[in-house]
């Protein structure tokens, strides 16, 4: 693993679990000293923080990084379900995008990401910019400040797209993949049918046929 001053891209990912909601995927360029921000602004794994923190702590990561967000709708995600058929292949499109936007317009030899499939899925899906990358995968990852600075953006991204699509619908979406979660895609049929649930949700979860 990187030290954590040198520059590098972390990438991280939300709503992979979520039956509800987008999936999310994010990568942070980091240096010296944006990383000596970060860990003053206290940035780390998403999962330890509150979604008011998370959220204000996105703002300032976008002031202080280059960065890249690629939210997948639900209904593009089903599209590009069906056509993969594996969701660690499409994670590795996902990242590879993430990682290869950042390179576009910024220099880095080094990516990170939390461990998720082989490896050698993100690095195929590298395109001319990132095919000279050094890729690493890990663990654990988010206790590295670029990983950490990713999933906050991931997560806040995906807070923030359940939220617009409450607003649409004018149904509470539950996070997760609860019982709790097949109720609120029943009332969602009640209201809508169900031929609309694919809008809001990842159809290839078991929940999908069990409701």
């Amino acid at each position: 693993m990187v030290d954590i001053y040198t520059p590098h891209i972390g990438t991280d990912e939300s709503g992979k679990g979520d039956f509800f909601g987008p999936l999310v995927i994010a990568g942070v360029l980091v240096d010296e000293t944006n990383a000596k921000k970060f860990l003053d602004l206290g940035i780390k794994d998403s999962k330890k923080l509150s979604d008011k923190k998370m959220l204000s702590l996105a703002v300032e990561i976008k002031k202080a990084a280059p960065h890249s967000i690629i939210a997948i709708s639900n209904s593009k995600y089903n599209e590009l379900y069906a056509n993969i058929k594996n969701l660690n292949k499409l994670l590795a499109w996902g990242h590879a995008r993430a990682i290869e936007n950042i390179l576009n317009t910024n220099h880095c030899e080094y990516a990170l990401s939390d461990k998720f499939g082989d490896e050698g899925l993100i690095k195929s899906a590298l395109m001319k910019n990132g095919r000279s990358i050094r890729l690493e995968q890990m663990c654990k990852a988010e206790s590295d400040i670029a990983v950490a600075a990713a999933s906050v953006l991931a997560r806040a991204t995906f807070v923030q797209k359940m939220q617009d699509m409450e607003n649409t619908y004018g149904i509470k979406f539950q996070k997760g993949c609860s019982a709790l979660v097949k109720s609120v895609a029943s009332d969602f049929i009640g209201k809508y049918g169900k031929e609309r649930l694919k809008e809001v949700c990842k159809a290839h979860f078991k929940t999908y046929n069990e409701v």
